[in-house]
């Protein structure tokens, strides 16, 4: 389907889902390429309504014919809604939810769109100084905040199964796991014995079950360039389970750029542990941090291998899935395995 051909669609749909509106049209409509799990579009619409001529402008995330990781787009659209307005987040408007695929040819949802934000590229974190520190307590806040969200009664409770406290661990590493080991193609040794060491030697129960976003990293908000962030994006591995799942995997040394002796590249250790400490509610344990950081680079193996299977059978030609089951599968295995060195050494 060409952009054009999309846009025309587009504008028939939005007509029948906001109220009173009539002549809808698409002014502006253009792919923001950078991730693999949706197929994400930026778009203007123009249209009328009783009150006279009206602008919006919204995101419409689509389902692409696969991806860097298999994700349900309502789950995805409920952890949006469950943020939105929510303890200071910034969290686009969730609005419209298509699980059918008459209406753009694929399943899809549109959320408001936060204009004035860039990305920040996690291999170029000094980029943004001066504003390091301002952006690391924000970051760390807002981390701290999505933990601090109710699950009673959120839209994402509604969608998805709510684990015990001491099953969160046991699920996840039993989800990604299987991803490891259906998608390789070639023994995984290091993935293996991480998965095995984890197994035998499970974290403390969750201190709490929370809203985990399950990709809250550098690279995936927009900041204005002046030190605040704007939008926190990419919500589609978003499930409930232990908030230290999210603070292991924000705080993985391959998205810290090159400055490992910073939390996330951003603040020192102590002073980002004590803002999630304080937004969160949570104490900090460093034995369960300790299991969900290595539990966090067997996850990021999962979808590695599981993009790059994507790619290598011609299901999904974006580069970035090639680029991922490459680069960042290699990145990610060699810390592990030598993380896995220095903590058994010759036992491993």
């Amino acid at each position: 389907m060409t952009e054009a051909e999309l846009a025309a669609k587009f504008a028939a749909y939005v007509e029948t889902k906001l109220p009173g509106a009539r002549n809808v049209i698409v002014t502006q409509i253009s792919r923001i390429h950078g991730g693999a799990s949706r197929q994400t579009y930026s778009i203007d619409l123009a249209y009328e309504d009783a009150t006279g001529p009206q602008v919006k402008a919204v995101i419409v995330r689509r389902d692409p014919p696969d991806s860097l990781i298999d994700t349900e787009r309502r789950v995805e659209f409920a952890a949006i809604n469950s943020a939105f307005g929510q303890g200071g987040l910034p969290v686009p408007e969730a609005m419209f939810l298509e699980t059918a695929p008459e209406a753009l040819g694929a399943p899809f949802f549109i959320m408001g769109r936060i204009d004035g934000g860039e990305t920040l590229n996690p291999f170029q974190i000094d980029a943004i100084e001066p504003h390091r520190a301002a952006m690391g307590q924000q970051f760390f806040q807002h981390l701290g905040a999505i933990a601090a969200l109710p699950v009673a009664g959120s839209a994402l409770a509604d969608e998805i199964e709510i684990p015990a406290a001491d099953a969160c661990w046991s699920r996840e590493l039993a989800y990604w796991a299987h991803e490891v080991r259906s998608n390789a193609v070639h023994p995984q040794p290091v993935a293996d014995a991480a998965i095995r060491y984890l197994e035998a030697n499970p974290p403390p129960p969750a201190q709490r079950l929370s809203i985990v976003h399950g990709d809250y990293r550098s690279g995936n908000f927009l900041h204005d360039g002046a030190g605040k962030m704007t939008a926190i994006l990419d919500w589609e591995m978003a499930h409930i389970g232990d908030p230290y799942e999210d603070l292991a995997w924000a705080t993985d040394p391959f998205w810290c750029g090159n400055d490992t002796t910073r939390a996330a590249g951003f603040l020192p250790w102590p002073e980002a542990i004590e803002i999630w400490k304080t937004a969160s509610g949570c104490r900090f344990d460093s034995a369960a941090f300790e299991w969900w950081s290595i539990f966090t680079q067997v996850k990021a193996l999962g979808i590695w291998l599981s993009s790059a299977r994507a790619f290598a059978e011609g299901k999904n030609d974006d580069p970035i899935l090639a680029w991922s089951g490459w680069f960042t599968y290699a990145a990610h295995e060699l810390m592990l395995a030598s993380r896995l060195g220095l903590k058994f050494g010759a036992d491993l």
